[in-house]
């Protein structure tokens, strides 16, 4: 059985403190602006800018923990701290885990 992309908990305890309907907002920008942060985020690998690369990682990480996607904020953690380093296909598994996590975040967050 996979992890689950979402850890409850952490989501829950982020509605109790800020509230349902504001993390529901939360996730909605988040939704938006993520496929951003990867587009980005590749554009800076192929361009071989490591600072670009790095900011686009930290973002995309510190938004992900936020709303306990821990699996896709460990993914973009390790980029940050590896920079441009390996290949593309850490980006693949990224836009993966991205996608199983934007699934369960808007079940979620209309749930």
């Amino acid at each position: 059985m996979t992890e689950s992309p979402i850890d409850l908990a952490t989501y829950r305890e982020l509605q109790d403190t800020a509230g349902a309907e504001f993390v529901a907002e939360l996730v909605g920008t988040f939704l938006e602006e993520a496929p951003a942060m990867l587009a980005d985020l590749r554009a800076a690998h192929e361009a071989a800018d490591a600072d670009r690369f790095r900011r686009a990682a930290h973002s995309l990480k510190s938004n992900s923990q936020a709303f306990g996607a821990r699996v896709l904020g460990a993914l973009a953690r390790e980029l940050e701290l590896g920079g441009l380093e390996g290949d593309a296909a850490r980006l693949d598994s990224l836009e993966a885990e991205y996608g199983r996590a934007a699934a369960a975040l808007k079940e979620l967050s209309h749930g």
